[in-house]
């Protein structure tokens, strides 16, 4: 038997005093809200009947730390994986709203559908989607969670509705600590469900 449903969950809160888009850089980790609002994420998987089988995370502090309440609840120590990573970006360690007052940078907005200011979203959606491939195919029963961010997570969810890629950041339905579940059947992933159960903080620094 295969898995039961994978779970695409996002990290909590980052504190993020100086609100740069903090992508792929080191040292950014969960504040106290950020904590509570992981700690919620897990207790709404847990809340869903199902036992979690496999737990893998971004290689990053904010969701190793989001995987946490994971490892507590179902005993699972989180494997890393590479695939679930944030996308890379130009803008990583600005503040947008002064970047893009800089017409320098404007050349970096030339493609959004790529986009042109980073990792195209293909190729999220491919690495992502391989990562879930193995894992479902690796887990013999129980659920999946893959902790991720916020790109990869709302990327994935459009890929499979098969909708397209080119979108507005702002847009995303994609929420600090959100859980969005998926199952596959054959060869074809299905969005379940998406739930928004901790309170929201501030959701700066998204890619």
């Amino acid at each position: 038997m295969p898995a039961s449903r994978l779970h695409l969950v996002r990290h909590g809160e980052v504190e993020n005093p100086h609100r740069v888009l903090y992508g792929r850089l080191p040292g950014y980790h969960l504040s106290e809200s950020g904590r509570q609002m992981a700690r919620a994420a897990a207790e709404h998987v847990a809340s869903l009947g199902h036992p979690v089988t496999s737990l893998r995370c971004s290689p990053l502090e904010r969701t190793q730390e989001s995987a946490e309440p994971f490892t507590e609840l179902f005993g699972l120590e989180p494997t890393l994986d590479e695939r679930i990573i944030e996308p890379t970006n130009v803008f990583q360690g600005l503040r947008m709203s002064r970047a893009l007052r800089n017409p320098w940078n404007w050349r970096h907005l030339r493609r959004p559908s790529v986009p042109s200011w980073g990792e195209p979203y293909v190729a999220i959606a491919e690495r992502v989607q391989a990562a879930m491939d193995e894992a479902w195919h690796a887990t013999d029963a129980g659920d999946v969670v893959f902790v991720s961010h916020q790109a990869p997570i709302w990327i994935t969810h459009l890929s499979i509705a098969g909708l397209p890629l080119r979108h507005d950041p702002r847009t995303r339905r994609c929420a600090l600590s959100s859980v969005t579940s998926f199952e596959r059947v054959g060869d074809v992933w299905r969005e379940l469900d998406y739930a928004e159960p901790a309170a929201q903080g501030v959701d700066l620094g998204a890619v």
